[in-house]
């Protein structure tokens, strides 16, 4: 494994990175959970990824499970707010409310004492940033989180809230987690220049834009047994699994190939070669998927290689 700082800030992370969405707490029962958790520890990922919303707080509960016995300092765990939890009014946003209510849930079903990492899952334009701000400059005094983040902001949106934390010598955000892959690479317009001047790590989440990247895929064949299949776990990657954009990708296979990496391996050491991007998050169900991931890292591809791919899927 390899190792990046998250943004300008001290904390490492691993490059590959284990996430829960739409698996730890959901399709994927505990046993299953605990044994691909510390598989990933074994190979060297320090940073695990979930949210409260996540199964509905069952992910965090889950990879909590999972997580016990594994020393403390030696992980990264990134917990996320801002989604409904319930149908009372305030138990969604970033109000100070919400962050802190939000927190002690996720601490109680994670097990621990503090979270290394917070993220605001979405902006929420009904909440002054200032209020936002502080919020956690205070739970990050109470050492109930150590730093916070961002996910799926606009590039204005993460200059404002560094420019109010530096107005009130508060703590900056170190991280964004936006969507990026081969296929959606809309934030190296705005997002990453803003992120790269500002001191913001990236932490992807979709690499392999939910499987499709991985070549399992094909026009007219969709496996039974996968995610494409699961009309629980599919709804957001019906764009991906078009006849045309499975096309596209099918020419990625030979490309692969001829630097004798997996497509998977490929298209996570392509978001890798950003240098803002400190960690891509992988979503799996099966040891050997997270084996074939992990040997992206360290992973630099030819110059040639990376032009032939922006041929095929153009930066916007």
């Amino acid at each position: 494994m390899k190792y990046r700082n998250l943004g300008r800030s001290g904390l490492v992370v691993s490059e590959i990175s284990l996430g829960s969405w739409l698996t730890f707490g959901s399709s994927v029962d505990r046993k299953a959970t605990r044994d691909m958790v510390h598989r990933a520890f074994d190979l060297g990922i320090n940073l695990f990824d979930t949210a409260d919303v996540y199964a509905n707080g069952a992910s965090e509960e889950a990879l909590g499970y999972a997580l016990r016995g594994v020393p403390r300092p030696n992980l990264v765990i990134a917990s996320k707010c801002f989604f409904p939890m319930s149908e009372s009014p305030n138990d969604r946003g970033l109000s100070r409310k919400h962050i802190v209510e939000s927190v002690e849930g996720s601490l109680r079903r994670l097990g621990t004492d503090y979270l290394d990492l917070l993220q605001c899952h979405r902006a929420d334009p009904r909440t002054p940033i200032e209020e936002t701000v502080c919020a956690f400059e205070d739970l990050v005094r109470q050492g109930k989180i150590l730093y916070w983040g961002v996910s799926e902001w606009s590039a204005d949106a993460i200059s404002e809230a560094c420019r109010v934390a530096d107005q009130r010598h508060a703590y900056r955000p170190i991280s964004n987690q936006p969507q990026y892959s081969i296929l959606r690479r809309r934030v190296e317009a705005e997002v990453l220049p803003t992120c790269e001047r500002e001191g913001l790590g990236q932490i992807v989440f979709s690499p392999l834009a939910q499987g499709a990247l991985t070549g399992k895929y094909r026009a007219g064949a969709v496996p039974a047994d996968s995610r494409g299949a699961d009309p629980q776990r599919n709804v957001f990657m019906s764009a991906f699994l078009e006849e045309e954009a499975l096309s596209r990708i099918e020419a990625l296979r030979p490309l692969a190939a001829d630097v004798g990496l997996s497509m998977a391996q490929l298209a996570l050491a392509w978001c890798l070669r950003q240098p803002s991007v400190s960690s891509v998050i992988v979503g799996v169900t099966r040891p050997e998927q997270l084996t074939d991931n992990l040997e992206a890292a360290g992973k630099t591809l030819p110059t040639e290689l990376q032009a032939r791919i922006d041929a095929l899927f153009p930066a916007p």
